[in-house]
């Protein structure tokens, strides 16, 4: 299977089309198997994925090393892995009572670490050179800030002026920032000069906020933009009543909206999580679609929706029942 490959922004990194969230190999919310993780990256390498992406919070370093125990085996050259920064790995007291990290990172691994916020240039080479002792690998491709919601002046005004300079000192490929909110990613893309951005949840068939300044903003400066959460965490895979939308129980009126956008896809012969993956490259500034797998049959079931053919009457269907802005870019006909 052969999927596209984009440049990513202004820069020299290219990405695949759909990229592996490595956060649910994590044990993201419940355990996976070593061997269910193996499994995983290596059906989505077979389906063509060359973009990988990680962090240091991902299970407590867990994700990432999961991640680089498959991929130091591929040829270098052939694939793109992303990281995050922000977030330092440390020791947690032993007098801590030990347990495990769901309660308060989300995550089914020993709190064996705890993390601290740490946007300091001192911090984000730690944590880079953390994460490629991980991962097993000489180089990162592309650094993204990890959640500077509550931290945008230290990211802008520390972290971000030292990954420019590792940037020129040929140590990163690319620099980004990954948010879940399309507000302050804009204002980075104003007042720095970073490659990308990494956005969970802010432009998906539900949800069209990354539209009214980032993607236009994105696409005038030659920003590329990766789509995170294009399911909004269940309910555009799976429409039903207590189905989740952003990790809470989605309200009845949203689960009517995707209920109805689902029945439109069907009408075409289209399965919606198809429509969902697609609906994001309708925008140039869109150069990746980040979905989080936890088993190869997810991994392989998402390359074969991307790739499923939609007909471009579906967009124009969803338009003129309201369940699309009229005004919102649409992918063209795919075959």
């Amino acid at each position: 299977m052969t999927l596209r490959q984009n440049v990513l922004g202004h820069g020299q990194v290219k990405v695949s089309e759909l990229a592996f969230g490595a956060a649910v190999i994590g044990n993201l919310f419940s355990p996976v198997t070593d061997a269910q993780a193996e499994e995983a990256v290596m059906a989505a390498w077979e389906c063509g994925v060359r973009h990988f992406d990680t962090a240091p919070h991902y299970g407590l370093g867990l994700s990432e090393r999961r991640l680089g125990a498959v991929l130091r085996g591929m040829p270098r050259e052939e694939f793109t892995i992303s990281t995050k920064v922000g977030r330092l790995l440390e020791p947690a007291d032993p007098g801590s009572g030990g347990g495990d990290d769901l309660a308060d990172g989300g995550f089914a691994v020993p709190a064996t670490h705890r993390r601290r916020w740490d946007f300091t240039a001192e911090g984000v080479r730690r944590s880079l050179e953390s994460s490629m002792e991980r991962l097993g690998l000489d180089r990162i491709d592309v650094a993204y800030l990890h959640d500077p919601d509550d931290h945008a002046e230290w990211a802008l005004t520390e972290a971000y002026p030292e990954l420019e300079r590792l940037r020129a000192e040929g140590v990163l490929g690319a620099i980004g920032v990954g948010m879940n909110q399309a507000e302050l990613p804009a204002r980075f893309i104003r007042e720095t000069d970073i490659d990308a951005v990494l956005l969970a949840g802010r432009y998906s068939l539900l949800d069209h906020s990354g539209l009214t300044e980032l993607l236009p903003l994105a696409a005038e400066r030659g920003v590329g933009i990766v789509i995170g959460g294009v399911f909004n965490s269940g309910l555009l895979a799976d429409p039903r009543p207590g189905a989740t939308f952003d990790y809470t129980t989605a309200p009845s009126d949203l689960v009517q909206r995707a209920l109805d956008i689902k029945a439109v896809c069907e009408s075409h012969d289209v399965p919606l999580r198809a429509a969902a993956l697609r609906f994001p490259f309708g925008h140039p500034a869109i150069a990746s679609v980040l979905v989080g797998t936890r088993s190869a049959d997810q991994v392989r079931d998402s390359a074969a929706m991307l790739q499923h053919h939609i007909p471009a009457a579906l967009w124009a269907d969803l338009k003129e029942r309201g369940l699309l802005p009229p005004d919102v870019p649409t992918p063209e006909e795919v075959n």
